[in-house]
């Protein structure tokens, strides 16, 4: 065994390895675009001593209006073979979903939809807010499948796994051609959106809700603006979506409100959103807690170290806590459970309590006292064939 030669006292020792400080990126909910389950090479960003421009702040509990640039998105146009996607899960409302992109350029950083972008190849992180799949023959194919003798009508909701009227709607307008197929089939619907654009589409949902064919759910987790900002860069602001419920309401829309996810120590504002969303017309309401399935667990928690690193520790600690894990489960780096049972509301202690919270709130302000029921009676495959109908 040769013997290990003596450092040479001339030259300076070598620094050791520092990785890259994470950082906010403006306008963008991730800060990186980590690797997905499927990927064979990991790779981590080290320090090598270069000024690569600006840090973000990060490490004050929230100072981070700084940061990178933003990388540009970027829009695929995918061939879809099918549109309805059929739902079994028990603790959902609805039984099929339409949706017509894959990826969300609103970027909230909380969104359960994340980690689907890893069968595309694609990083949960970054690249599901910045690669967008957009399924331009949707609504062609969404129109054969209705027209199948075999489909019969069930509660559908668009906009499921992906915000519909997310920016490249605007020129693409895939979500306005689903509701037209819908419009010409009598299909009921519901839509759930954080964007101001489903304003756009009133000249259609107004006259179906008059109908008992639709009704639109707004998503408002905080009326705290820069939180909002923070956590979904892209979304409206959250007095804007007031705005769009009150639009909704006006025209005669039945509009509710979705107060999820709730994430302990960061959205603690719940009944004053309750309250708001009531007083611009909505009439009903839901919440889910805060769940990280797979690779949305270290995106999640990226994201509190940039933006909340003192209280980080205590955040996840909390979310364990709603999803009543044991020291075994927490151990080993679980942070909620997937049951059907009990990945929407949680359970145990801390989700009594946050249950309790909630339907107080609705009682208090007149929420839920009604269930909106949607037509389905009024379903005519004949129509979505574009043929008449005698009924």
């Amino acid at each position: 065994m040769k013997p290990k030669p003596a450092a040479d006292p001339d030259l300076p020792d070598a620094p050791a390895e520092v990785r890259v400080p994470l950082q906010a990126i403006r306008g963008r909910g991730a800060a990186t675009a980590m690797p997905h389950r499927f990927s064979r090479d990991v790779r981590e960003a080290v320090d090598d001593g270069w000024n690569h421009g600006p840090q973000g702040a990060g490490g004050a509990d929230g100072d981070d209006d700084g940061g990178g640039p933003a990388p540009a998105t970027t829009v695929h146009l995918e061939t879809a073979r099918s549109a309805i996607c059929a739902n079994d899960s028990p603790d959902i409302f609805f039984e099929l979903s339409v949706n017509p992109y894959r990826g969300c350029e609103h970027g909230c950083v909380y969104c359960y939809a994340r980690p689907t972008h890893s069968y595309l190849n694609f990083s949960p992180g970054l690249d599901f807010e910045t690669q967008i799949v957009a399924k331009h023959n949707i609504a062609e194919v969404l129109r054969r499948e209705l027209a199948q003798p075999r489909y019969v009508p069930r509660l559908l909701n668009i906009g499921s796994a992906t915000d519909c009227y997310q920016p490249v709607e605007r020129e693409l307008r895939l979500t306005r051609g689903l509701i037209e197929v819908m419009r010409d089939a009598r299909h009921p619907f519901s839509l759930i959106t954080k964007s101001s654009g489903v304003e756009r589409d009133l000249d259609l949902l107004a006259p179906l809700a008059a109908q008992q064919l639709t009704a639109v759910y707004v998503t408002i987790t905080t009326l705290d603006p820069l939180l909002a900002r923070r956590m979904e860069p892209r979304a409206a602001a959250p007095h804007r979506r007031l705005r769009t419920l009150r639009t909704l309401a006006e025209a005669g829309i039945p509009v509710g409100v979705s107060v999820a996810p709730q994430i302990p120590f960061i959205t603690e504002d719940m009944e004053q959103v309750l309250e708001a969303a009531r007083d611009a017309g909505a009439r009903s309401a839901f919440y889910t807690v805060l769940r990280l399935p797979w690779e949305l667990d270290a995106v999640f928690r990226e994201w509190l170290q940039v933006h909340y690193p003192q209280r980080a520790a205590r955040v996840m600690a909390r979310v364990q806590d709603l999803h009543n894990l044991d020291a075994a489960q927490r151990s080993a780096g679980k942070s909620y459970d997937s049951s059907f049972a009990t990945r929407m509301k949680g359970s145990g202690l801390w989700a009594d309590m946050l249950r309790q919270r909630f339907a107080g709130a609705c009682r208090r302000l007149g929420l839920n006292r009604e269930r909106l029921e949607l037509d389905l009676s009024q379903f005519r495959p004949g129509l979505a064939r574009g043929q008449g109908s005698l009924f």
